[in-house]
């Protein structure tokens, strides 16, 4: 691989680049928006990236999942707020992770200062390019733009992961994850008018059939135990769980709407400014999902208590399980499209039980083996159909380069 290549480095480039160049002192009227530029790659890169944070996404996913699980059941170790709230400011050191490895395996001549201010502009840039693509010409510094929208990132994605620790108490889990999985379809209806993403019949019938794989998988085997005795307030937490699907929906769209670079930008460069925003995200976290903390002690639902012994060692890996998923994921998303990312979230699924089985000898039902197979069948099918559209995008495409 080239140095030029490697990792943000956009911000020392000559001037064959100042197509992409931002200048840092233009003002916001005589911007040209960054997406009426064409294509900076080609498909087949956007193709091998984005499978790469598929793949790792998947592996990270299931990771976390078991952990979480095994800490919560077999450890008896049961503060899904405090989890939350670890593993989501985890995402802070995604950035400077990315950075460290820039420097060691890229630039390591590279003086210190030299490589930061690099970074910073190559960030500063992008940020600008985003801004630009999500319609906001206020004329408020990039850099605050993204704080701002991440912000709303954090509030839509906490007040969704704290509906799911909620409901779990309430509803069945059948319920839960059936209603859960569906913003696979919230995701898709809120693309339409925010992104203009069109009605394709493939796209609706592989959502559909996704969803029906979910349904297949959580109710085929149910016990018919999970009923309106055991579960009084299933209602409620049905309510609940759903109106987490729909902010979880709307936190995917509003992520690749509001802090995604246009496809003009090479998905090097986008992958590397998921990091960013995955930071940004992690800071919101870090700084105001703690004050929630107090008043759960104090009211009683849920006494705050530090993990010790084994649930502490393995709740570190469920932090950094948890971070490795949502910087890949975040990736997926800024790649492809929300919709993908949904439904290539409802593989995990099939592959936690696989895992399930491999490990801990627990069986899969019919209904298990059955409903994933509709789910990978049609995550294909939607992959296809969207891969399809992102190479008709990028067949006017004159330059090759890729800029990062």
């Amino acid at each position: 691989m080239s140095e030029r290549d490697g990792f943000l480095e956009q911000g020392g480039r000559d001037s064959r680049d100042h197509v992409h160049d931002y200048d840092t002192r233009e003002t916001s009227q005589h911007r040209r928006p960054s997406h009426s530029f064409k294509s900076e790659t080609k498909p087949d890169k956007r193709y091998l990236y984005a499978g790469i944070s598929l793949v790792v996404s998947l592996i990270a996913f299931v990771a976390q999942t078991e952990t979480a699980g095994y800490v919560a059941h077999n450890l008896q170790y049961k503060k899904p707020i405090f989890m939350l709230y670890l593993t989501h400011s985890s995402w802070v050191f995604l950035l400077p992770l990315q950075l460290l490895f820039i420097k060691i395996f890229k630039r390591w001549k590279t003086p210190w200062r030299v490589f930061l201010r690099r970074q910073y502009e190559l960030v500063l840039n992008t940020a600008r390019a985003t801004q630009e693509h999500a319609g906001d010409f206020s004329g408020q510094h990039p850099l605050k733009y993204i704080m701002v929208t991440s912000f709303w990132l954090f509030v839509a994605l906490s007040f969704a992961g704290s509906s799911w620790y909620i409901a779990v108490n309430l509803t069945t889990p059948s319920d839960l994850t059936a209603i859960y999985n569906c913003s696979a379809f919230f995701a898709y209806a809120f693309s339409v008018p925010m992104l203009g993403e069109s009605l394709k019949p493939a796209k609706v019938v592989s959502v559909v059939v996704a969803i029906i794989g979910v349904l297949i998988v959580s109710y085929w085997d149910t016990n018919e135990g999970e009923g309106e005795v055991s579960y009084p307030h299933r209602g409620i937490g049905n309510l609940i769980i759903g109106v987490g699907a729909i902010l979880y929906g709307l936190y995917e769209v509003m992520y690749k709407k509001l802090a995604c670079p246009p496809n003009t930008i090479s998905p090097r460069r986008q992958a590397a400014f998921a990091n960013v925003v995955a930071f940004c995200i992690g800071l919101c976290t870090l700084l105001f999902l703690w004050l929630l903390l107090p008043i759960l002690h104090w009211t009683g639902l849920e006494p705050f208590e530090l993990p010790h012994g084994s649930a502490a060692g393995i709740m570190i890996a469920n932090i950094a399980s948890n971070a490795i998923f949502s910087g890949a994921f975040l990736i997926l998303m800024a790649l492809t499209s929300p919709v993908i990312g949904s439904v290539a979230a409802l593989l995990t699924i099939f592959l936690v039980a696989i895992v399930d089985w491999l490990l801990f000898d627990t069986p899969i039902g019919t209904g298990g083996v059955i409903g994933g197979l509709i789910i990978i069948g049609a995550f294909i099918m939607l992959s296809y159909a969207s891969f399809q559209e992102l190479g008709e995008e990028a067949e006017d495409s004159d330059s090759d380069d890729d800029i990062i």
